[in-house]
This record gives structure tokens, sequence and C-alpha cells, in this order.
């Protein structure tokens, strides 16, 4: 990944077509939110939170780093399943308040052993793909 994926901004307006970084809008609590998408086939995988530290980790690695709001600390995604995410890209929102990172998916995102976390309807009908057992992981 290069050290212009996530700072592509708007350009500088002095004719030479560079962008200037973005300031990423961390909002009061110092998260935002980040969508994982697959970089090949555009399916939603996951939605979480990334603090300026996670972005920074990210940057740096290549693999997908969030926040977790309810173990109050910096997760790097499969870090113990070995389902990483490597990131491809990372883009910002127009408002500069929610990140993309398109990434190629080892495995499955969700913890409950499918593909995506968003595997069921508003109903309850599961429409998504189980790829691994999580007893067997966790």
């Amino acid at each position: 990944m290069s050290d212009v994926d996530a700072d592509a901004g708007e350009e500088r307006g002095d004719g030479t077509g560079v962008a200037g970084p973005i300031d990423v809008d961390f909002g009061d609590d110092g998260l935002v939110p980040a969508i994982a998408q697959d970089a090949e086939s555009g399916e939603v995988l996951m939605l979480a939170y990334v603090s300026p530290e996670a972005l920074e980790r990210t940057r740096e690695t290549g693999e997908a780093h969030y926040y977790s709001r309810s173990r109050d600390e910096l997760w790097h995604k499969g870090g113990s399943s070995g389902h990483t995410q490597a990131v491809r890209e990372v883009r910002v929102d127009c408002d500069a308040d929610t990140l993309l990172y398109l990434v190629d998916q080892n495995a499955g995102a969700c913890h409950t052993g499918h593909r995506s976390c968003f595997h069921r309807t508003i109903d309850g009908e599961n429409v998504g793909e189980r790829v691994f057992d999580p007893d067997e992981v966790y």
C-alpha cells in the first residue's frame, strides 16, 4: 500500500495534480467507522471502528487494524484467528469521517464463521456463506 492511499485529497491548486493529505475527522471519541469491502467482488464484509493509531498501523503493515470499543484496545484483524485482511487501499468519504478499507480477506471476516458480518436479513433469513467453524478457531 502506498503512502498516498489514505492521503489523497483535493488537488492543491498549484497545477501539479498532486493531492494534499486529508485530515481524518476522528470526532469527539477519537474513532471513525471503517467499512471493510472485498477489493475484488465489492462485497461488504464488516464495519468496525478505527483510531488514529489503528489507521497508522494499517498503513504501516498493510493489514487491517481496528479499535475494539468493547475491549478498549487496538485490534489487528485476524491476529488470533489468522483471518487477516490485506489492505489494498484506504479511501475516505467526502466528510472525512468514515473510512473504506478495500481488502483481500483471508477466510471469513465474521467471528460467527461467515464470510461477511452482513449474513442475515432484517427478517432473520441467513443469506451469507459460512466459511469456517468458530468453535475450531476461537
